[in-house]
């Protein structure tokens, strides 16, 4: 191993177990011996020049060559260590606020997310085959972060969950029309037209996603009331009495929050109602991770919420209501990756060795990051007027518990007796 990694390693690593072993056979050993060991082997000289040059790109990416390997732990558990020394508060050393200045100056270039732009990333990730989110998502195909109101939550009944929460805050109306920006699989938007009897539009970028969505809508015969479109929300022009976007803001990119807001509230009835769920970051403004903006989301960004507010002020909308999910994310994202790990082998015959190791960094580095690290999410209920909602936060917990019984199986009135065995003298 290189002198200048093993330097490199000391300095990070004073408390844990870290077993580095070199392209050359040599071992070392970094951290105070406590907790559990995690052996990394670094196969090539390569991978070890560029681990030096640039640690927090060249570790995934040498995972994913199979230039390197985990021999004992894996990627969530070494990224625990590494965290648990680095807290969360590196950006505010000397060393860390000179980095992160630097990053902010070309942010605004890794963003440029107009609407060409926009399609050619939401493919790179969203168009890629059903039938691997199928292996790890819940049945709904929800696709962001689930709700557990208890920790012995299924996926899927945190899923439901999450549903309810964001329709209560929505507090809509049978009849009225509901525009969900960014409409995934279309779960959520068929969830509220069923519910409420209201009438969905939802938009998104994904040609898979499109026609999923809508061959859901024809079976459940519900097409009448929800339709999907393969359209951007800035060609927008109805108006529109509620307005839902869930998991498509960390696509949007700083360089186009006031388009954001400014096309929301032009979109939303002045005695409407707007809910945002987005991932956002407790820290201060930063730039997106060099692994996950240039292998899983080209052009996304998280924000701090000190990032969207100063739009969300000059737009014309008024915050009702801001709720941060803490732990939420990090829980759906282990069962995310447990059910990507079960179903490795149906993934790599999809696609191959490599695309499993990528993501099985993303679907670990993710769920470290809301566990360990500053991220969380963000539920923005937006109005344009200060009225338009009850008082109190009350109205929500009551819708949320009619939906409860809406959705609970529903069992025959009347059950059939047992049949009573004959007993033989």
């Amino acid at each position: 191993m290189n002198v200048f990694l093993e330097r490199i390693a000391e300095r990070v690593v004073r408390r844990g177990n870290l077993v580095i072993t070199g392209p050359n056979g040599t071992t070392r050993t970094f951290g105070d011996g406590s907790g559990p060991k995690v052996h990394m082997v670094i196969h090539t000289r390569h991978a070890e020049r560029a681990i030096t040059l640039h640690p927090s790109l060249a570790i995934p990416e040498a995972f994913m060559e199979e230039e390197l390997d985990f021999v004992e732990g894996d990627v969530l558990s070494f990224l625990h260590l590494v965290y648990q020394n680095t807290g969360i508060s590196w950006i505010e050393s000397t060393w860390g606020k000179l980095v992160n200045s630097a990053r902010l100056t070309v942010r605004p270039l890794q963003q440029l997310n107009n609407a060409r732009q926009s399609r050619r990333n939401v493919a790179h990730h969203y168009d890629l085959s059903g039938d691997l989110y199928k292996l790890f998502l819940d049945t709904d195909m929800q696709y962001s972060c689930a709700y557990f109101e208890r920790p012995d939550m299924t996926l899927e009944e945190a899923q439901l969950a999450k549903k309810r929460h964001i329709a209560a805050k929505l507090k809509v109306r049978p009849g009225q029309t509901v525009l969900d920006i960014g409409s995934g699989w279309g779960g959520l938007g068929l969830y509220i037209a069923e519910a409420f009897e209201a009438d969905v539009l939802g938009v998104t970028l994904s040609t898979e996603q499109h026609q999923v969505s809508t061959d859901r809508a024809h079976a459940q015969g519900l097409d009448r009331r929800v339709h999907f479109e393969l359209r951007d929300y800035r060609d927008l022009s109805e108006r529109f009495d509620r307005i839902v976007s869930v998991g498509m803001f960390e696509h949007v990119g700083i360089n186009h929050y006031k388009t954001f807001f400014d096309k929301s509230a032009k979109l939303l009835k002045p005695d409407g109602v707007m809910l945002l769920h987005t991932i956002g970051r407790t820290g201060p403004a930063t730039t997106t991770n060099a692994f996950i903006r240039k292998h899983i989301f080209p052009g996304g960004y998280i924000p701090a919420l000190s990032e969207m507010m100063p739009h969300i002020e000059r737009s014309g909308l008024a915050v009702t209501d801001v709720e941060i999910l803490r732990l939420h994310y990090a829980d759906t994202l282990k069962h995310w990756r447990e059910r990507f790990l079960a179903n490795r082998d149906k993934v790599k015959a999809i696609y191959d060795e490599r695309f499993c190791r990528m993501w099985e960094f993303y679907l670990s580095g993710s769920e470290a990051s809301f566990r360990w690290q500053d991220l969380v999410v963000f539920q923005i209920q937006l109005t344009r007027k200060n009225d338009v909602l009850p008082m109190t936060r009350d109205y929500i917990s009551k819708c949320e518990k009619a939906l409860e019984v809406r959705d609970a199986p529903q069992k025959p009135l009347f059950a059939k007796p047992a049949r009573r065995r004959k007993v033989k003298d």
